[in-house]
């Protein structure tokens, strides 16, 4: 039996798949991989029917090294399929691993551009793969791109965007521009293969704002992704006046920090900001995301969700990362873009119970809603008077002999501005979340348009990985509760009407005992 050469690693390799499928905070419905190490979402797309998504993987254990891209497989965008290993390193530019890239159809060619990392750099390299996408060629002229542009101080240099543009294609490279900020390079090529540097799309500005700020850009762009948000493609005059977006990943000296999106307009060889977003009021729970056109015309979007705990504590678990649920992505009213789940993801929807429309009062006397679990899915609509405060309580345990009060919960916030304006927040309250006190509790908020005092509110809870939408608005986070409280409750300060209220339980994805190597 090979023991894991990691310093932290204690577990056999063998075990890793029992181990992590016995977690009891292993999510059951959101891909997660058979076990070890996953990060971002790579090569997401739809070809000839078949939804598929890669993704940064290190099968020897829960920890980030000799990375690989794994691959899985649906046709519903719920249940899935673990494909075989795609690309893994080998002698040569990708000697120390496959990083992040994307999949591109080169005129019925499916072909991947990733970063090929090595003596600590990483470059761009290009795979080609067999019609069903389960093997792949690595091209012998790797890397496609020799170096960084010529002059430019560089913090780092990785990731994709890649697009055909008329007879050309074209590709973003993110990057960052030392005492200046976070910036995507700009190429173009006939074949894929030989480049030509255009120059950097936009450069971002790292001394505006406090790195501690929620919405700071970062010294590096991570997995930058630029698309229309809505009719048209790059390039393109928009018929419907829809934005173009730059999504990136905020990065500075190996943190990750939190997505973030510029919309503008992307016109020649530049970008023009028109405002800056925040894309997940989950910050770094909602990292590096990739996001693809599928053949029924949406904008569908994934994202890493980071572990919030340690690293000794993911290797003893034997797994670590959880990819969010499809998110399907449109232009909102304001300039914004909205999010929801996946329309497919009600099938796994079970157990239905609902409450009847009813108006709360008071001071936060808590409400039964007559449903519980670890793997629900919790739809309301709701108005909320001006000042009122709504609060969701999940995975809440009480221990009877000790106190009244729940020993953990973790609770969702909805609050309206109390001067009628249609201004609310949104928070995720974790301190109460876990008795574990080395996870992370950190607050998670942000504003909300409420019109009228009116807010969609869809909570979907797998174990571990928690994903809120507000009318249309994510934030997305990981909880950690030891005591396996699965109780959920409604309280209210002032007054909130409920229109409705549905809940589910959520069915599994797996069965059967998965496979390191498919």
């Amino acid at each position: 039996m090979t023991e894991l050469t990691h310093p932290l690693a204690t577990v056999p390799q063998d075990d890793l798949v029992a181990r992590a499928e016995a977690d009891p905070l292993r999510p059951r419905f959101h891909f997660v991989s058979p076990a070890g190490w996953l990060n971002d979402p790579n090569g997401v797309s739809q070809w000839n029917g078949t939804y598929h998504l890669f993704y940064q993987y290190n099968p020897e254990g829960a920890f980030h090294r000799r990375i690989q891209w794994g691959h899985a497989t649906t046709t519903d965008l719920v249940t899935w399929t673990d494909r075989p290993v795609a690309l893994e390193p080998s002698a040569g530019p990708d000697a120390e691993g496959c990083w992040s890239g994307v999949l591109v159809n080169d005129c019925g060619t499916p072909t991947l551009v990733y970063s090929g990392r090595l003596e600590g750099k990483e470059l761009p390299c290009v795979a080609v793969g067999s019609p069903d996408l389960l093997s792949w060629t690595k091209d012998p002229g790797n890397p496609v791109i020799a170096a960084p542009p010529v002059g430019a101080d560089i913090t780092a240099y990785r990731d994709h965007c890649v697009w055909r543009e008329g007879t050309k294609w074209r590709q973003l490279v993110g990057s960052g521009i030392r005492q200046r900020g976070g910036t995507a390079f700009l190429y173009e090529s006939s074949d894929l293969r030989s480049w030509d540097y255009i120059g950097p799309l936009f450069i971002g500005d790292a001394s505006h704002g406090d790195p501690a700020d929620t919405d700071w850009t970062g010294t590096m762009w991570e997995c930058v992704d630029l698309f229309r948000a809505g009719k048209g493609s790059l390039g393109s005059a928009p018929s419907d006046g829809s934005p173009d977006v730059l999504v990136f990943s905020a990065w500075n000296d190996g943190d990750t920090l939190h997505p973030l999106y510029w919309t503008g307009r992307y016109a020649g060889d530049t970008f023009k900001p028109a405002a800056l977003h925040r894309l997940d009021y989950g910050g770094r729970f909602f990292y590096a995301p990739q996001s693809f056109q599928d053949e029924s015309g949406r904008r569908v979007m994934f994202g890493w969700m980071q572990e919030g705990r340690s690293d000794a504590a993911m290797v003893e678990a034997g797994w670590s990362g959880v990819m969010s649920l499809p998110r399907i992505v449109t232009p909102g009213d304001d300039g914004a873009l909205r999010f929801a789940p996946a329309p497919e993801i009600k099938k796994l929807r079970r157990d239905h119970a609902s409450l009847p429309g009813q108006v709360l009062t008071g001071a936060l006397v808590p409400l039964e809603i007559g449903v519980s679990g670890k793997q629900l899915d919790l739809e309301l609509d709701l108005q909320l008077a001006p000042g009122a405060l709504l609060r969701l309580g999940v995975l809440s345990s009480t221990d009877r002999c000790t106190s009244a009060s729940p020993n953990e919960e973790t609770t969702i916030e909805l609050r309206r501005a109390t001067d009628g304006t249609n201004n609310g927040t949104l928070r995720l309250d974790r301190t109460r979340s876990s008795l574990d006190p080395t996870v992370d509790v950190e607050d998670k908020s942000g504003p909300v348009p409420m019109p009228e005092g009116r807010v969609h509110l869809r909570v979907i809870l797998d174990r571990s990985a928690l994903e809120i939408f507000a009318n249309g608005i994510p934030l997305t986070a990981r909880v950690y509760p030891t005591l396996g409280g699965e109780h959920v409750s409604l309280a209210a300060e002032g007054t909130v009407q409920i229109l409705s209220l549905d809940a589910w339980t959520m069915a599994g994805i797996y069965e059967g005992t998965r496979s390191l190597f498919p």
